[in-house]
């Protein structure tokens, strides 16, 4: 498959996972933000700001050569809101750019770098690819985070035991 024909089809996958997550982060209250559920483990807001700057990633990943973890600006969320709009605004951007990329574009190299110093490389279209799983694993975890905090969980590929239009 050439590049402008993943791109569009990833697009369309981008698109497919965007009610989910925005389900998710909808829910995500300002005052659990700082809450984690272990020393060793991120807190609930920052969880929830990287489900919704992922997709910032792939507009990162197409337009630039690499991403330094020193450089590489987070945004930051103080009420619900931010969440779902930064979210809504990334896909947005995302969308854009992957139905703009030219041919070839995503054979190119990308780097993974932390304080120049470069810990992956691979081709951008490998690093775009990997971003919906790398979304989606992060939602997995919010999923549980909400558990643990009694945030219904909404409906993501199926029914959950919260959302009662399923239940008989």
């Amino acid at each position: 498959m050439n590049d402008t024909m993943f791109a569009r089809e990833f697009a369309k996958e981008l698109e497919s996972e965007l009610p989910a997550t925005l389900k998710c982060l909808e829910r995500i209250p300002p005052e659990l933000f700082g809450w984690k559920p272990h020393e060793k483990s991120m807190e609930l807001g920052y969880l929830a700001l990287l489900c919704a700057e992922i997709p910032q990633w792939i507009i990162h990943i197409i337009r630039q050569p690499e991403i330094d973890f020193a450089t590489y600006q987070h945004n930051t969320a103080s009420k619900t809101q931010d969440l779902v709009d930064h979210f809504k605004n990334n896909v947005a951007g995302a969308k854009e750019a992957l139905l703009n990329v030219k041919e070839g574009a995503l054979a190119e190299t990308f780097y993974l770098k932390a304080n120049g110093q470069e810990l992956l490389k691979s081709s951008k279209r490998e690093q775009v690819e990997m971003c919906i799983n790398h979304m989606v694993h992060h939602r997995g975890q919010l999923t549980v985070y909400m558990r643990l905090n009694d945030i219904a969980v909404p409906s993501i590929y199926g029914p959950s035991a919260d959302d009662k239009s399923f239940m008989s």
